[in-house]
């Protein structure tokens, strides 16, 4: 009995240590986060220099306190008492061993040709899509091939390249669940997409064509974001170049939108998808045994985006949600032509013909779009495909899934900033992250039976906390996106679920039934 109490508190004092260098970690953290925003919104162009010597000097800070090796012994100890943990000090040690496991793998040298190929390499796409020239960026894109493959093999020799990448982005996912999900989606998708435009009748949206003064657009986004759910005693809402929500902690999310004069709906859907991540940011745990540690941390890149296309997408693109919102915008514009409710939300879902960039694209093509780019960069990592061949490839899965090629490589295979950072398994989690909003949101429609009109009648408070309660809050206590799913849902993430919701609603849409 005595060894038995002895080993208990051993473990428990191991634990209390654990959690307190892991919150240090979650406070520094926050401090970059702060220096991130404030330098893009609110620095002035003079103090470039002087930021980039801050972020560096917290960088080696936060390296440091990453890789302590006291860190790594305190997580070696819990990692053999696991027995011992409940769910949630389970979950905490879980994350932090996998983080510490990937910070302290890759060898410093090889980190360094990665700080330096971030810098070329992005210089190189930049020239090469102003010259729409794959060929000057090939040679940097075949590097981070090299340095990626590197990686993940310094990090899981065992694992496939890609996966160990992947789970950078979207822990617990391989490339064979995806490989499931994706020709699912795809196998449903491209007849779908034809279907639609060969036979359906595109609804009008040339109504809503207009000159939209910016100030009154952001006074309209701030009332949609506030009706949503966003509280600004614990956040802020501004403008900047790159919509982007960030800030330190739960209490202190900061929110970015952008407008444009000649397109009112970008702004709104640009809007309520930022709300989106706030909302789940500040629905974030604060109990003291989840407030500052791993397990209170978003998921995954895919469950994040979830909560953003949850209420840019499944919310705010429904007619319920037109329904509420037409009044506000005449309010705001008292131009703004008297069409229907039916009319302005049948206007904000036409699909893109043709779909040739992606964040220009509509639910339908989007993500065609996504597994084009993900088939692309696992060939890449696995080498049955070459980078010579990247536009060719590029051009002819264009033709094949959305029915058309760009003229060139800057519309093509050069249009994203993310291959010239080395980010190798991140696009999969945008269109992830709208088949879970779908399923969250079809199971939540079972839940909430007067969900429907409670979004008519602008009252989101209902669905806010019942997904405060079912995923904000839940944090990382899952391993996986599909656990997540299978808690909250049932099931573990099911394609068909997404595939049925967009035949059926393009399917009215266009008149197919």
């Amino acid at each position: 009995m005595a060894a038995a109490a002895v080993a208990e508190v051993s473990t428990s004092k191991a634990y209390e240590e654990l959690t307190g260098k892991l919150r240090e970690l979650d406070a520094l953290n926050g401090i970059s986060g702060l220096l991130g925003w404030d330098e893009l919104v609110m620095m002035p162009e003079g103090a470039v220099g002087s930021r980039g010597a801050q972020k560096s000097a917290l960088a080696g800070v936060l390296y440091d306190k990453r890789t302590d090796k006291q860190l790594g012994g305190l997580l070696q100890q819990l990692k053999a008492a696991a027995g011992e943990l409940d769910p949630v000090q389970a979950a905490v040690v879980r994350d932090a061993s996998r983080s510490y496991t990937r910070e302290t793998a890759v060898p410093k040298e090889l980190a360094q040709r990665i700080a330096k190929l971030e810098t070329d390499a992005y210089v190189a796409w930049v020239a090469a899509r102003k010259e729409s020239n794959f060929s000057k960026f090939a040679p940097f894109l075949q590097q981070w091939v090299d340095v990626n493959k590197q990686k993940a093999a310094a990090i899981d020799p065992a694992a496939p390249a890609y996966d160990v990448l992947l789970d950078d982005y979207e822990k617990g996912m391989t490339s064979a669940r995806l490989d499931e999900i994706f020709a699912e989606v795809r196998k449903g998708l491209v007849p779908l997409l034809a279907e639609l435009r060969e036979k359906g009748s595109p609804p009008d949206d040339a109504w809503l064509a207009g000159s939209y003064s910016l100030d009154t657009q952001a006074a309209l986004c701030r009332e949609v974001a506030l009706a949503l759910g966003f509280d600004t005693n614990n956040g802020r809402l501004d403008v900047s170049v790159h919509p982007f929500t960030g800030g330190s902690h739960p209490t202190d999310v900061r929110m970015t939108t952008r407008f444009k004069e000649g397109d009112l709906t970008e702004g709104l859907t640009g809007a309520i998808h930022e709300t989106g991540h706030a909302l789940y940011e500040q629905g974030r745990n604060l109990g003291k045994e989840w407030e500052g540690l791993p397990v209170n941390s978003a998921l995954s890149m895919g469950i994040h985006e979830s909560q953003s296309l949850f209420w840019e997408r499944m919310v705010g693109l429904s007619q319920p949600f037109a329904e509420w919102l037409l009044p506000l915008v005449s309010k705001h514009f008292p131009e703004f032509p008297k069409r229907s409710a039916a009319d302005f939300y049948a206007a904000e879902n036409v699909i893109k013909s043709p779909s040739l960039i992606r964040v220009e694209a509509d639910e339908v093509t989007y993500p065609l779009h996504i597994i084009l780019r993900y088939e692309i960069e696992r060939g890449l990592i696995d080498g049955t495909i070459k980078v010579e061949d990247v536009p060719c490839i590029w051009n002819q899965k264009m033709k094949d899934y959305l029915g058309t090629a760009p003229e060139d490589d800057a519309k093509g295979c050069l249009q994203d900033v993310h291959w010239s950072a080395g980010l190798f398994g991140y696009f999969p989690t945008y269109s992830l992250g709208a088949m879970y909003a779908c399923q969250i949101y079809e199971h939540a429609k079972q839940q909430l039976p007067e969900l429907e009109q409670q979004v008519a009648a602008g009252n989101f408070t209902p669905l806010r906390e019942w997904l405060n309660e079912h995923i904000h809050r839940k944090g990382s206590l899952h391993p996986s996106g599909d656990a997540l799913m299978t808690a909250v849902t049932g099931n573990a993430l099911q394609p068909q679920v997404f595939l049925a919701y967009l035949r059926s609603k393009y399917s009215k849409l266009y008149k197919l039934s």
